[in-house]
């Protein structure tokens, strides 16, 4: 199974991970056949395992390697690292800036003002989340062909577990407040899910990029990891906080980075 996955395309093997990943993302959503309402308690630390995942995944699986390819090739090291990192960052805040979209547990809707409706907003949100960590785990499939640096295929392969892991909450955290705003189990899981659909596109594109042109590869890793920093600190730990169990999200958040820390090492 794994020399037959080898052998495939990097933007093939990002396209199947990021289908993957996008399954978690409608496997949690699919919570809402069961449950109207989530426990609070619950939903907080997996949110907070989350934010940890993704905290992890941007050091040990995108701005190590992009550290250590940037020494190989002469580079600064710290460079494209600082550089892409803060691109990362300032692509989500502008697409943040302009975007209409509303947090889960907020009021306030973010973005261009519209007079779209709440349930459309919430869905923007995670929706919008999702590009950053489709794209990383397509920059790394791509990373792992091109080689050089720490990047292996082993280190992809974690990141795409890590992704599913913190994306099944998240399908959740979409299709549960939709429920909750009155719309039926079947459309809250459809919009859940849908949510997803941004990882294989940004997944495809991030691996096409870094495999057409390898000089970008270092920047790309930087640059995903940026974006994943972005969304956790403006909206996954924020979200994570507010339901009032700020200890439980805590703890979560821990053990989703410990968790994340020990796939990259151990399968990278």
């Amino acid at each position: 199974m794994i020399d037959w996955f080898s052998g495939l395309s990097p933007v093939l093997q990002a396209l199947l991970a990021t289908i993957l990943t996008w399954g978690a993302t409608a496997l949690g959503s699919s919570l809402v056949f069961l449950f109207k309402k989530v426990d609070q308690r619950l939903l907080d630390g997996l949110l907070g395992f989350a934010a940890g995942v993704m905290i992890a995944a941007s050091f040990w699986s995108l701005l190590a390697p992009a550290i250590e390819l940037s020494r190989e090739r002469g580079l600064a090291p710290w460079l494209p690292a600082a550089v892409g990192f803060l691109a990362g960052g300032l692509f989500l805040r502008i697409v943040d800036f302009l975007l209409p979209h509303l947090h889960a547990g907020f009021e306030k809707a973010e973005g261009i003002k519209t007079h779209w409706q709440r349930t459309v907003l919430l869905v923007l949100a995670i929706t919008m989340h999702n590009i950053p960590e489709g794209l990383a785990v397509g920059v790394i499939f791509g990373a792992a062909a091109v080689g050089g640096g720490t990047t292996t295929l082993g280190a992809a392969v974690a990141l795409t577990i890590g992704m599913c892991l913190q994306n099944f909450p998240e399908g959740m955290a979409v299709s549960v407040p939709l429920r909750r705003e009155g719309m039926s189990r079947m459309k809250s899981f459809f919009w859940g899910q849908f949510s997803g659909l941004m990882e294989p596109l940004a997944g495809v594109a991030g691996a096409l990029a870094v495999t057409q042109v390898a000089a970008l590869l270092p920047w790309a890793l930087a640059f995903a990891a940026g974006a994943m920093v972005y969304v956790v600190v403006e909206e996954v730990i924020p979200e994570s906080q507010v339901g009032g169990h700020p200890d439980v999200a805590t703890i979560g958040t821990m053990a989703g980075f410990a968790l994340m820390m020990v796939l990259d090492i151990g399968l990278g």
